[in-house]
């Protein structure tokens, strides 16, 4: 019962962030171009399957809070992971977490584009990555939560399979494995208008 009424608190304030942005909350597919230093990449989101999880994503979009972050971390064959540091490699700020949606149906297969979080299954706030590999083993069990996906790359997957290759080292400032040694930017994420 807890866990509903969380859910609901989350769901109210996912529409009380999204009326303060336009977030094209009645498009169920819209559309976010990621202009990165390796190229573009269009994803559409899914909105009947990910409602709280697309809309938290697109109000750090429309609000401009991806822009001039990098792609901290990629391994190949798995995750290309990013929305969270800058290119200074500091912490960006993060609105509240959201309630965990792996649920939905959806499933990390190449091409998609998830949530990430910490240990607990509630923790995504801002950070996503894209599956480079089909990585059923993010999905939900009978036993645990997964890792929410919310939308899936519709061009561009070119320009993510290449970014899942390049040179990584462990960064000695962020004491983190899979960074890479040139910087993968995310120049700028948009809002594409209704098609």
């Amino acid at each position: 019962m807890k866990w509903i009424i969380a859910s609901l608190m989350l769901t109210v304030s996912a529409l009380a962030q999204a009326a303060k942005v336009d977030i094209q909350p009645d498009n169920l597919y819209p559309q976010v171009e990621m202009d990165t230093s390796m190229g573009k990449i269009v994803v559409e989101l899914d909105r009947t399957r990910a409602p709280i999880t697309v809309d938290n994503f697109l109000t750090y979009v429309v609000k401009g809070e991806y822009d001039n972050t990098i792609f901290h971390r990629i391994i190949p064959e798995f995750v290309v992971q990013g929305g969270g540091l800058n290119p200074k490699l500091e912490e960006k700020a993060e609105d509240k977490p959201i309630f965990n949606e792996s649920g939905n149906g959806l499933s990390n297969s190449f091409g998609t584009i998830a949530m990430a979080r910490e240990n607990d299954p509630h923790t995504a706030t801002r950070q996503f990555y894209f599956n480079v590999a089909d990585n059923k083993k993010l999905d939900p069990s009978k036993r645990r939560w997964g890792y929410a996906v919310f939308g899936e790359v519709v061009e561009g997957r070119e320009i993510l399979e290449a970014m899942a290759v390049v040179p990584t080292e462990h960064n000695s400032k962020l004491n983190w494995p899979d960074v890479p040694v040139t910087q993968v930017l995310l120049k700028s994420a948009k809002l594409l208008p209704r098609k």
